[in-house]
């Protein structure tokens, strides 16, 4: 069977969808609820194409090709339809990708990991991050506005992380480092997503169960730097979308599920990966705009590790966490 992908004639081999058949003619069709060798389901809608003979936009990872069928994948439309749904994703992803108190800090410290090596005992490691940024024993942020405490999550619960205080104590407790000073924040130059302000219920269940040692709430998504909604909304130009936030889910309810497996529902994009890739164990629930996916308590043993790996976004994610 032959048709035509951007005006180019192509060979389709039996079984392929549209997505498969253009990515192997070196396509970049983008796609969230789609992963190779995986059951999937179109969702999301950001692998949309536009079918030339009537102009209907059609969903690449499920479609079959048609004898003679024209495609479009590449033109302003299609990029902008695109766009658009990942803009409606977005507007149902309440969740930082880099947590405030990083991205405003001038020295370019990573404030987030650092406190979550502090919170975890792991303060050699704290001090070696903290090293990287300043001249040890004297932290450079002793004259500093603190803005990173003034836009602290926690603030909007109760009181902000005491951060320069924590920051001191750790780069007084061991001997000073040898490192070479540098700035690693990248960050600027993603897609930034914003969980937006807690609700009056958030900000007490945060304030009852957070239990960290720095006060910490870590805000900070564990996927950030392979997160694939991220990425798409990068090279989509999204800076802030045109939706307001408005989720049935709770920011920052993280489940912990065995071992070292975690699910926050309020980064779940509803694409079904985990759903159709686990024997008796996510599901759907309810429909429409409230159908959330949701893990039974007595099905928690039937989630392994491995499904972890289709997740396309920080909802479902493996944390080891190691102490000194």
């Amino acid at each position: 069977m032959k048709i035509k992908i951007n005006n180019r004639e192509t060979e389709v081999h039996s079984g392929e969808t549209l997505l498969e058949a253009a990515r192997r003619e070196g396509f970049d069709i983008p796609s969230l609820c789609y992963a190779e060798n995986a059951v999937h389901r179109s969702s999301c809608m950001v692998c949309v194409v536009r079918n030339c003979a009537d102009g209907t936009m059609i969903p690449a990872c499920t479609a079959r090709p048609e004898e003679g069928m024209c495609i479009d994948s590449e033109s302003d439309e299609v990029r902008q339809t695109r766009k658009l749904s990942l803009e409606l994703l977005l507007s149902d992803h309440r969740a930082d990708c880099e947590a405030p108190c990083s991205t405003v800090c001038p020295y370019g410290l990573d404030i987030e990991q650092m406190l979550t090596l502090y919170d975890t005992e792991r303060h050699k490691e704290a001090h070696a991050l903290i090293a990287e940024v300043f001249s040890l024993p004297t932290p450079g942020c002793d004259g500093c506005k603190v803005p990173c405490e003034k836009v602290c999550r926690r603030s909007s619960v109760d009181n902000p992380v005491s951060i320069r205080t924590i920051i001191s104590e750790l780069a007084g407790k061991y001997e000073p480092l040898q490192t070479e000073k540098q700035i690693r924040r990248t960050a600027g130059e993603m897609f930034n997503s914003r969980l937006g302000r807690f609700t009056d219920a958030e900000k007490e269940r945060l304030k009852e169960t957070t239990t960290t040692p720095s006060g910490c709430l870590h805000c900070a998504c564990e996927a950030k730097d392979a997160c694939r909604l991220r990425e798409l909304a990068t090279a989509h130009g999204i800076k802030n979308t045109r939706y307001a936030k408005d989720s049935v889910t709770q920011a920052l309810l993280r489940r912990k599920i065995g071992k070292n497996l975690w699910f926050e529902e309020a980064k779940c994009i509803k694409c079904g990966l985990c759903v159709y890739n686990t024997e008796d164990g996510f599901t759907f629930s309810g429909r429409g705009y409230r159908m959330r996916v949701v893990l039974p308590e007595e099905s928690e043993g039937n989630v392994t590790e491995k499904v972890t790996e289709l997740c396309p976004t920080g909802a479902l994610y493996k944390k080891d966490v190691k102490k000194e």
